[in-house]
């Protein structure tokens, strides 16, 4: 079953939310959140890749990956993981930085919260961003993360699918 991304932006409370259903087990896209091997395969929307530096998937532990571009170019960003409840949720900082994790000052944190559950068609994956101020969160817009991001999320899909 193909599902539709909803992508709502809420510019009075600086928030994204965006809703997604897999036609597969709760623990299976779990995984695709949660593992470098399988996180580089869908996180860069295409002709994007992402390749991951180091992760440590565990309360405090850092995802530090690369988004490389068609002409080699890289963009660094890194997660620090913090609460995390097994194949239920977790959440992170999320912010661009060097190759060794330094934060970059000129763009601001943004609070990621990932939730999975298991629904009749499958899992919801339901994700909460909250950035700091609403010039924040519009300046990631402008750079273009709705299109992306959804394209990743439908790369996930068509990677489930063919399994």
């Amino acid at each position: 079953m193909e599902s539709n991304i909803i992508f709502n932006k809420d510019f009075d409370s600086n928030s994204v939310y965006i809703m997604k259903i897999y036609n597969a087990e709760v623990s299976k896209v779990w995984d695709y959140f949660t593992k470098s091997e399988l996180l580089d395969q869908w996180w860069a929307p295409k002709p994007w890749k992402c390749e991951t530096k180091k992760q440590d998937f565990e309360e405090g532990g850092i995802w530090l990956y690369s988004m490389i571009g068609p002409e080699g170019e890289r963009h660094y960003a890194q997660v620090k993981y913090g609460e995390i409840s097994e194949h239920r949720s977790f959440d992170g900082i999320d912010t661009f930085c060097d190759e060794n994790g330094n934060v970059n000052p000129d763009f601001p944190e943004a609070k990621w919260l990932f939730g999975f559950t298991g629904v009749q068609e499958g899992t919801k994956v339901t994700v909460n961003i909250h950035f700091p101020t609403s010039e924040a969160m519009k300046g990631l817009i402008d750079m273009g993360f709705e299109e992306g991001f959804k394209m990743g999320l439908s790369q996930l899909e068509e990677i489930l699918k063919n399994q």
